[in-house]
Order: structure tokens, then sequence, then C-alpha cells
């Protein structure tokens, strides 16, 4: 299986607290690398000595879109610094409903996705529902892709909102498949809540999503569980000895 990591988007809340001890949690329950939503006001400097010591790997960095472009150089010399090859925009500026806003975003995300490749970085987009929503029978997901260059924009397509949005996760990924070098791995309860859940405790089959990461060209599974009702580093923990069970 390909190595697997968590948003730290999921122990926000502890990274809060003890950013340092949070990670060295993380790393003591066998995940391979974290991805990033914010450094807690660490140096990526610093920040790189400590995934070193922890034996993780910096799998990406998460952004909304307004500070991605604010700070953009900024946040790309330090994937560098901190060994990682994405950039990933977490969140656009709104939730968008109109066509043409995609289409605007895509001009956009295409400018930004090249000038992340000259410095060998890969720029992503983490998707929602709202994204999901057709026009013209093309999500708007799907127009940022078709209207981005494949080497300037990549997908981190996240399973639970597409399985919100009634789509189907392991067709659209065989769809972009080589444009999906991060996923999103979550869970969904049975119940009419559709609750947020560690995975394989849920309605999602994940099997058939696993099964594509060498046809995909998938080359990091990613955890991420928005929200808990128990405390959140036993969710990920169940989650990730779930994934581990399916490579065995």
């Amino acid at each position: 299986m390909k190595p697997i990591s968590v948003q730290l988007y999921s122990l926000r809340e502890e990274c809060e607290k003890d950013f340092i001890g949070t990670l060295e949690k993380t790393a003591s329950l066998g995940f391979d690398g974290v991805e990033f939503a914010g450094y807690y006001g660490m140096e990526p400097a610093d920040l790189r000595k400590e995934l070193d010591r922890l034996n993780l790997r910096a799998s990406g960095s998460h952004f909304p879109l307004k500070p991605l472009e604010e700070n953009f150089e900024e946040y790309l010399e330090a994937q560098k610094v901190l060994g990682s090859r994405y950039l990933i925009v977490a969140y656009p500026l709104d939730r968008m409903d109109r066509e043409e806003e995609y289409r605007e975003l895509a001009a956009k995300l295409n400018k930004i996705g090249e000038r992340c490749r000259e410095e060998g970085i890969t720029l992503c987009y983490h998707n929602h529902d709202f994204e999901l929503q057709e026009f013209n029978h093309k999500t708007g997901f799907d127009i940022l892709l078709e209207e981005t260059e494949k080497e300037n924009l990549a997908a981190e397509p996240d399973i639970y909102w597409m399985t919100y949005a009634d789509k189907d996760p392991v067709s659209w990924i065989k769809t972009y498949k080589g444009r999906t070098p991060l996923v999103h791995l979550k869970d969904m309860t049975n119940d009419s809540e559709r609750a947020f859940a560690p995975l394989g405790e849920g309605r999602i089959n994940l099997k058939p999503v696993l099964a594509l990461e060498e046809e995909a060209g998938v080359e990091w599974w990613i955890i991420e569980q928005d929200e808990a009702k128990e405390p959140p580093l036993e969710c990920i923990k169940r989650s990730l000895q779930f994934l581990k069970q399916q490579a065995n």
C-alpha cells in the first residue's frame, strides 16, 4: 500500500494545545506522513527538523485560496523546506454556485499551478460537495480540471464529499487517473445524519477506491475526519488500523 498520511485539521484542537506533542503522537501511531493545515507559528526549517526526528514526511500543505494568494511565494518556498511536493487549495474564496465562477477560478489556478511547477511543486485542489454540482452535465470540479493544464493542476478527491454529493468516487478517479496523487479517505455514518466516521465503520466501501492506487497513480492516502464525537486521536488510530488491515 502507498504511504498513509493524516490531515492535521482532524487534530486541530490538539495541535493548538501542543503541536509538537501531537506530531509525536501521530508518529507513534505509525503514520508515514502528515498533511499540514497551518504551521502553528513554527518556521518551516524548524518544523522540518521535527519531521526528520520523528521519521515523518510532509505529504502536502492545505491553504484556503485567499491566504495562499496573499502569501504565495512564502508558502511555495515552505514546501521545498518541508520536503513536500504538494501545495493544496483547501477552499476557494467562497462556495461557488455559478459555472462562470469555476471558469474564472480555473484560469487563476492554471497560473498559480504553472508557477508551482517551475519550482518542482504540484498544485492540487481539494473538493467539497458544492464543487460537485452540475452545469450542463459537468461538475464544477470537472471544469476546474478540464480548463487547466494537467501539469498545472492535480486533484485531491475527497471520498466523503463525493459520496455525500451522490457521485461515484471510483468512476471519478478513473476518469482523472494520473491527476489524483493525493486522495482523502473518510467514512460516513450509516444513519440519516451522514456524519464523519472512522474508516471501515460507516457506509462507504473503500476497497474499490484503494484498489485503484496503481492505475490512478495515487502517491498518498490521507486520512481525515473533520468532526469526531470521540477523541480525534482515537478515531484516526482506528482509521489507520483499518487501512493497514486492507493491505494484508
